[in-house]
């Protein structure tokens, strides 16, 4: 059995697509890129309520999905995995009310979370940026910024621990919507001179 191996000519027609796609709608993005902007910049502004704020909001985030685990693991109790269902469940529903009931101590778990985020999210930008460099736009240069920034955050975050975990949360998710709001309007104003 043979696999169809994709070809540089798919690889530039799927870069055309894409570039296609960005100019197309580069309003969207625009608006997107402006909406990160404000709410990063709000998140700099206020980084200890950000911060609290993050962490109710994951806390609700796990309560319900642990609450509508539950109820559908017991409405399809006789399915392969029921206990493991059920755990999974109940564990997602005590981490929701953890977060919400001490949103500080929480934070400091989140913390760690972020710190994995971030280096996720730099190497995928500066991937990203290394891929588009000559396609998407003569500003691929911000996204390949905005993945290094998300390193060196991962790296502040990670070195001052514990005591960062009180306003790194709120801080450095402002200073991530930030660069990559800018990121994403400097793409969209480059499609529109494009289109």
């Amino acid at each position: 059995m043979t696999m169809n191996q994709p070809t540089r000519q798919d690889a530039e027609g799927l870069g055309r697509a894409v570039a296609g796609a960005i100019r197309e709608h580069w309003v969207l993005f625009l608006i997107e890129g402006i909406i990160l902007v404000i709410l990063g910049l709000a998140a700099i502004a206020l980084p200890l309520i950000a911060t609290i704020a993050l962490t109710i909001l994951i806390g609700w985030l796990f309560l319900i999905s642990g609450i509508v685990g539950l109820i559908t693991t017991f409405w399809a109790r006789h399915a392969p995995g029921f206990w493991w269902s059920l755990i999974s469940a109940l564990i997602g529903i005590a981490a929701g009310i953890v977060l919400l009931a001490w949103p500080i101590s929480g934070s400091i778990s989140l913390t760690l979370v972020l710190i994995a985020f971030f280096v996720v999210e730099g190497i995928v930008s500066i991937m990203y940026a290394i891929e588009h460099r000559g396609q998407a736009s003569a500003r691929w240069g911000w996204m390949l910024v905005s993945g290094i920034v998300d390193l060196v955050l991962a790296a502040i975050i990670f070195l001052g621990l514990p005591g960062t975990a009180l306003w790194a949360l709120g801080l450095l998710v402002g200073i991530n919507l930030l660069f990559g709001g800018t990121a994403l309007i400097a793409m969209a104003l480059s499609a529109r001179q494009t289109a």
